[in-house]
């Protein structure tokens, strides 16, 4: 729940903030050493990987393999890993969860529908709350019971949604392991159609293009410490200036910070060409992170818009603020 309601439920409660920077090195540490053993490896969050051994049974057990692998990491980081090995991702990583803590759990293909059978239906990934409580009024609590209905009428009942689930829930996943590509930092400038000095009209822009890059990060579940500006006057002289900040990927701060940096950097009152925004410094985590003692109204504010982006594309709503820069654009 939000930080604000818990303390009002408990107010003497002591509130320890989490510290992204000391997660993300350790997940830079642990990316490193499955890095220099694994054949092809996906990075899923801060702290899941997924690793895909095909074909590295010709040569040892891949359970073999991923205990040495558990002990290297403990070793050089410290760290207690989970595992769980088996025929694809949704079933290794169920296989994983039911394996905590510091467990380690091999579903060989013959085993994969005793092990799912009497789980409950809240076990399968991206299964949700109002998905559940549908399949629920219905009695489908357990995987056994949503893995053999007809899944003609799951799809009916949940749309494409439910033959997926269906689909998890007699063990099938033909999602490939996505290799492990590390992303610096995310970047949006625009160049004007003519070089300008119109201050507001420059500000709106970069409401527009930090809530753009703000969207981005979360989308993809990253939170950024370094946010830099970058103007170009137009006799194409280029200037940047960038502020470390705590994690974050909310709207609000990186647009404040996005408008103090272009005070700084602005200062010969020249006619402007270019202007852009660059977030740096990426690590994987949940916006609520950053949005520890912000208003749940916020919050609220953001996972809403943040819908209605994902469903209609990017710009559909936006502040007032940046009303200027849109009429500009035209």
């Amino acid at each position: 729940m939000p930080m604000r309601y818990a303390l009002q439920l408990c107010p003497d409660a002591q509130v320890i903030k989490g510290d992204m920077e000391l997660y993300s090195n350790y997940s830079k540490l642990v990316t490193t050493i499955i890095r220099e053993s694994a054949p092809k490896f996906e990075k899923a969050s801060v702290d899941e990987f997924y690793i895909d051994m095909t074909g590295m049974e010709r040569y040892r057990t891949c359970y073999k393999w991923a205990n040495e692998l558990v002990r290297t990491v403990k070793k050089e980081a410290g760290l207690t890993i989970s595992f769980g090995l088996s025929i694809n991702k949704t079933v290794s990583k169920m296989a994983t969860n039911e394996s905590k803590p510091a467990g380690r759990l091999e579903v060989p293909a013959g085993n994969v529908q005793p092990f799912l059978n009497p789980l409950s239906i809240a076990k399968i990934p991206m299964l949700g709350k109002k998905t559940f409580a549908t399949l629920s009024r219905i009695g489908v609590r357990k995987i056994k019971t949503l893995a053999e209905m007809p899944v003609e009428f799951m799809e009916r009942l949940l749309g494409k949604n439910g033959k997926s689930l269906w689909e998890k829930a007699n063990g099938v996943d033909t999602q490939a392991v996505i290799p492990y590509v590390e992303k610096k930092s995310i970047s949006a400038e625009r160049t004007f159609s003519q070089d300008t000095i119109d201050i507001k009209y420059i500000k709106a822009l970069l409401i527009k293009l930090v809530e753009g890059l703000a969207f981005e990060l979360r989308k993809s579940k990253k939170l950024t410490s370094v946010i830099t500006v970058k103007i170009r006057y137009t006799n194409f002289d280029t200037y940047t200036r960038q502020r470390r900040i705590s994690y974050t990927a909310s709207n609000h701060r990186l647009i404040q910070i996005a408008h103090e940096l272009f005070d700084q950097l602005y200062e010969r009152r020249m006619l402007i060409r270019l202007v852009g925004v660059r977030c740096s410094g990426l690590v994987s985590g949940h916006p609520q992170i950053d949005l520890f003692n912000d208003p749940p109204e916020m919050i609220r504010l953001y996972q809403a818009m943040d819908r209605i982006h994902r469903r209609f594309g990017k710009g559909v709503v936006q502040k007032a603020a940046c009303l200027p820069a849109v009429a500009g654009s035209e």
